[in-house]
């Protein structure tokens, strides 16, 4: 039996993939952070220990044979950054399995990532996947082009009454939905890729992303544009005004908002039947 170190395991994404190679006869060891939230994860081992710790991995990987990470941070808390969890610990990450001669390391990057390097988020997974490239073990590097649940903004939106948008509304997006990413990561994988693009069945544009949102209430569509020109002014004062933690985020969603994000697609669930599902879950 083939065994995968998961690490990111309690995150969107990470559960998917611990149930996806689970599914597929994998030993699964998920690293967590705390025990108490990998106690319903779909794994064989469950490991705590803090990546930003390189002496807290020692010895975990042994007769691994492959390393997934899909560890990042979306919001920056507990006094560390992107540089300390994008960067940082996916090395530590990589320098266990260098040592631990794990045979391959797949790491989950961010789609069009070369046209955002100047978004603190992009630029410390950028980097990492330059040292991951470079080390002495095959990797495969995934770019999705965004998950299901980055699109409930929208759905906020609507439950709130109106959808903000900047400039026209019509750039594309593919989403996909974490079951078909984990099992479209699995055969990237598998395949050997260097390197896969990934997106969902569908495409929308930002204005039919927000109509889904307000079909899922059943509610009358209010959608606003709002001048591009507002977005880049944005850009410029979020790292001056707001703290890292809002500031992080923002950059990243206002500058992939403002290109087309869309991949090959994979899998087959819908995004609509995903926001039917979180409107039933809220009431």
């Amino acid at each position: 039996m083939k065994r995968v170190f998961i690490a990111g395991a309690t995150g969107y994404l990470g559960k998917f993939l611990c149930q996806e190679y689970q599914q597929r006869g994998w030993h699964v060891t998920a690293l967590v952070r705390k025990s108490s939230k990998g106690t319903n994860l779909p794994a064989d081992r469950i490991i705590e220990a803090e990546a930003t710790w390189s002496e807290s991995l020692k010895g975990i990987m042994k007769d691994i044979d492959l390393v997934v990470s899909a560890l990042g941070i979306t919001r920056q808390s507990d006094g560390v950054g992107y540089w300390d969890v994008d960067y940082q610990a996916n090395v530590n990450l990589l320098e266990e399995a260098l040592s631990s001669n794990v045979a391959q390391f797949a790491f989950v990057h961010v789609l069009n990532a070369d046209r955002m390097e100047n978004v603190p988020l992009v630029a410390a997974k950028a980097a990492f996947v330059r040292r991951l490239q470079s080390a002495d073990i095959r990797s495969t590097v995934i770019a999705p082009t965004g998950y299901f649940s980055d699109m409930g903004d929208f759905l906020t939106m609507a439950k709130a009454g109106r959808v903000w948008l900047f400039g026209s509304g019509k750039m594309r997006i593919n989403p996909i939905h974490g079951a078909d990413l984990a099992a479209a990561i699995f055969d990237a994988v598998h395949e050997g890729a260097v390197w896969a693009d990934i997106g969902g069945p569908e495409t929308f544009t930002q204005n039919e992303l927000a109509e889904l949102s307000f079909e899922a209430l059943k509610a009358r569509p209010r959608i606003t544009h709002l001048p591009d020109v507002l977005r880049r002014l944005t850009l410029r004062l979020l790292p001056r005004l707001a703290p890292r933690r809002i500031a992080g985020p923002a950059q990243f969603f206002l500058t992939a908002g403002a290109m087309n994000m869309t991949a090959p697609p994979a899998g087959t669930r819908k995004l609509a039947d995903y926001f039917k599902s979180q409107v039933e879950q809220s009431l």
